[in-house]
């Protein structure tokens, strides 16, 4: 197995962000926490607990279509066993977006009940949205508002102000900035989030990171991974993950002057084809493996 490397990265506007989300939340009723549906564990940030106090909360486990569907329901069935509302949703395609606005009156029920008896019939519902760099918040924000105000890129650290949108009637979310935490404990969970996209690839040597994703590939999802780049089962199970990453390479075509084999190109390549689930649906956090949820 290739080293298992720390990786950390706290920029000064996360202490920041931080800050701003503590200051709205006596303007909110509940919190959407946004979680990468392939990394529902990693993509967790273990401080939300102390920053959302007592609020209601309910998880959205975004791009369920990227991830194995089997763990998705897995996941969700443990969110519900520890009492905590959860559902899956791709904000591209669409799916599952129509049980949010349900869900969260769900959560409310016991609040909403308590405004109507007081008269506030039909009072607005504020939700804050939470996640972690890159899960797809405002991706999120803008199909639920129906429209394309929210930026939205393909990489970290896009959304940098709290905004409101209005997403139906009695209706409205507060986009928050994603921020993460300031320490790995953990250094898999760092690496995850590498593998994701929510660490910016210019401060990771992408050619180690892309090394050991093959490596988990190879132990979980073989056929995949064997089927995508032409290579035998057999041959890759003693394999290092440089050498698998060599493997590929080689297969793709991917030389350079004197025929050396150009590593930095095909870790590129493996990296984009498993976040852009061309590799397959594919979940890195199994549910199994992480009976404590963090919410």
């Amino acid at each position: 197995m290739e080293e298992i490397r720390s990786i950390q990265w706290f920029p000064g506007h996360m202490t920041k962000t931080r800050r701003k989300i503590e200051s709205q939340l006596k303007l909110i009723d509940a919190v959407a926490v946004l979680l990468d549906a392939r990394v529902p564990y990693s993509s967790c940030n273990p401080d939300l607990r102390s920053v959302i106090n007592n609020k209601p909360r309910l998880v959205v486990l975004n791009k369920c279509d990227m991830a194995d569907p089997s763990e998705t329901k897995k996941w969700l069935a443990l969110f519900r066993r520890k009492n905590i509302a959860a559902i899956a949703l791709d904000c591209k395609s669409g799916k599952g977006l129509n049980a949010f606005i349900p869900t969260v009156k769900n959560v409310l029920a016991d609040r909403i009940k308590a405004w109507n008896e007081k008269g506030m019939t039909g009072r607005t519902i504020k939700v804050m949205v939470v996640g972690i760099p890159n899960v797809g918040k405002s991706s999120f924000i803008n199909r639920m508002s129906k429209q394309n105000r929210a930026k939205v890129e393909d990489r970290p650290g896009v959304t940098r102000g709290n905004q409101w949108y209005t997403i139906g009637k009695g209706f409205d979310l507060l986009d928050t900035p994603g921020v993460l935490w300031p320490k790995f404990d953990d250094p898999l969970v760092g690496e995850k989030l590498a593998f994701i996209g929510s660490v910016k690839d210019e401060i990771l040597d992408t050619e180690h990171l892309s090394a050991r994703l093959l490596e988990y590939l190879r132990d979980n999802y073989p056929d995949p991974l064997c089927a995508r780049y032409k290579l035998d089962k057999q041959d890759i199970m003693p394999m290092r993950g440089y050498e698998m990453l060599e493997a590929v390479g080689r297969r793709r075509g991917m030389l350079i002057s004197g025929g050396e084999i150009d590593t930095e190109r095909a870790a590129a390549t493996v990296l984009d084809e498993f976040r852009s689930a061309v590799l397959g649906k594919l979940t890195i956090d199994g549910a199994e493996d992480h009976p404590d949820v963090r919410i």
